[in-house]
């Protein structure tokens, strides 16, 4: 066990705490495997000078390093660390993950500063007066996720409960931390949302950390799910005013509580891929629980549905449901160069659209649709012919097929790259629709926000949010979607690449393409 004393030489009278663990490394035989190292880096600054100081940072580290290494991470610790210790432990990780396709983490409690779209972890012994001060005392958190490319990690994990209030004025150019993209293989996740700030806690520890702990020791939970769990803890405990926020590119599970930690002889294997039936059986599980709460006006209710089903097939419909009754207070600012969507739909707004066939694009019809009553979140459309929801989600569609819950084609909350999320719905045919094998089924989307990118259709040239899809319903219905979503959180293109399974064994196609023509707002 490496050791190293570090005090700031702003803050003697913290020296108990500028106690440095480096290296404490606690891991089974099995995380320490080469193709699975699992390494965190784990910084807490509190010892800051005069009115900068923390209560929190550094019991957050030593509660942080302790749950780590009942988790089979093995620890690199720093506490009140300057920024040469910092930058000196950014290295180490470096090095002890090399060429091991491994998993990397940071966690950093602190002050954390924004300049120019860049994020920067302040150390104890920074004295910024402007921002060229925060650049040259301060640690790029571009620098972490730099050692760990260059590593060659297979999963990289930065947690960041550094969004407290600024204590050195005129050093940032923003509040809060800036949002940024995960690169492939990542994992971002912050304590508020960026642009804002977050609460140093009460406690021993931090309102956000505190929460994380105590998700990060339930077993076998998805990377996803125990983050979905504790930002949804902090926005309840907090009254919306703090809403953490994650950014995601993995392409594969990570467990955190998976049974190897000290002692495990080995850990615990993967969840298998659930079957058809079996999601089948889970869906109607979560749908009578949805139809139990889906008229409840109290927000609650629905806190209870995520908690227990954070990455449930409906979960974005009841998130709708949360932020129609319970309105969050903090946004998160977009990333540099790209707009945040605003659902600002009013009576009498009006979109024409034209309908191509896929493959000729000839054109098959137009369609006018005139916004006609809003009640409660929902909005009618051409007076009930089509109904949808505030946030995105389809309660009765142009052919008059309903879902319930609504099936959401659009992200709940904010829009960001990475964004993924599955939708599933119970769809009721209308009776000028044959249907052979039944009116009531099923129907599924799997969506990701993939790109931000500029696009032209006949309403014009603007900047828009491409979305893939998968399609699959009970009909036989299968296919890729992928629609572009503007400002105004209109779908301004839309391409359908679909086919129908017959019965007699064939197919038949159902590809079209939906252009806005023109969007008309009455004020």
């Amino acid at each position: 066990m490496i050791q190293v004393f570090a005090v700031s030489r702003h803050a003697q009278r913290f020296f108990a705490r500028g106690l440095v663990a480096l290296g404490a490394l606690a891991a089974s035989a099995q995380a320490n495997a080469p193709v699975d190292i699992r390494i965190a880096l784990v910084i807490g600054n509190s010892a800051y000078p005069g009115t900068a100081a923390l209560s929190n940072p550094a019991n957050d580290a030593k509660a942080m390093s302790e749950q780590l290494r009942k988790l089979g991470f093995q620890v690199l610790e720093l506490r009140d660390g300057s920024r040469g210790q910092m930058t000196e432990a950014i290295d180490d990780a470096r090095k002890r993950l090399q060429g091991k396709n491994g998993v990397g983490m940071l966690y950093y409690a602190g002050h954390g500063l924004q300049i120019n779209w860049r994020n920067y972890m302040v150390p104890v012994d920074a004295q910024p007066k402007t921002q060229n001060d925060v650049v040259a005392q301060a640690v790029d958190v571009d620098a972490v996720i730099s050692a760990f490319k260059q590593a060659g990690n297979r999963v990289n994990i930065l947690v960041l409960d550094a969004c407290r209030n600024n204590p050195y004025d005129g050093t940032a150019s923003a509040k809060g931390l800036a949002q940024i993209d995960a690169v492939p293989g990542t994992f971002l996740a912050y304590a508020t949302a960026p642009g804002n700030t977050a609460d140093d806690g009460e406690g021993s520890n931090g309102l956000y950390t505190g929460y994380l702990l105590q998700e990060l020791a339930k077993p076998v939970s998805r990377i996803e799910d125990v983050f979905k769990r504790v930002r949804l803890q902090v926005r309840q405990k907090s009254r919306g005013q703090q809403i953490p926020w994650e950014s995601t590119s993995l392409e594969e599970d990570f467990v955190f509580n998976d049974g190897r930690g000290p002692g495990a002889t080995t850990p615990i294997a993967p969840l298998p891929k659930p079957k058809p039936e079996e999601l089948d059986q889970k869906f109607l599980r979560e749908k009578a629980e949805w139809d139990r709460i889906k008229a409840s006006r109290n927000p609650d209710d629905f806190y209870a549905f995520l908690q227990a089903y954070p990455s449930s097939a409906i979960s974005e419909a009841v998130q709708s449901r949360l932020d129609q009754l319970s309105k969050p207070l903090v946004t998160a600012a977009p990333v540099q160069g790209r707009h945040s969507v605003q659902r600002d739909v009013q009576v009498g707004d009006e979109i024409e659209q034209v309908y191509r066939d896929h493959l000729t694009k000839l054109e098959t019809r137009r369609e006018t649709l005139r916004v006609t009553s809003i009640k409660d979140g929902v909005v009618e459309i051409n007076n009930g012919q089509q109904i949808v929801t505030l946030a995105g989600g389809t309660i009765r569609n142009d052919l008059g097929i309903e879902f319930d819950p609504p099936i959401q084609s659009l992200p709940a909350d904010e829009f960001q790259i990475g964004k993924r999320w599955v939708s599933r719905s119970q769809e009721t045919m209308p009776k000028n629709i044959p249907t052979p094998i039944g009116d009531v089924g099923w129907v599924e989307q799997d969506m990701r926000v993939v790109a931000y990118e500029q696009i032209t259709v006949p309403a014009g040239t603007m900047y828009a949010y491409r979305i893939e899809a998968s399609l699959r319903s009970y009909r036989g219905l299968s296919g890729k979607l992928t629609y572009w979503v503007d400002s105004r959180g209109t779908i301004a293109k839309y391409v359908r690449q679909a086919k129908v399974s017959l019965a007699n064994g064939m197919t038949r196609d159902n590809s079209w393409t939906r252009e806005v023509v023109r969007i008309h707002k009455p004020r």
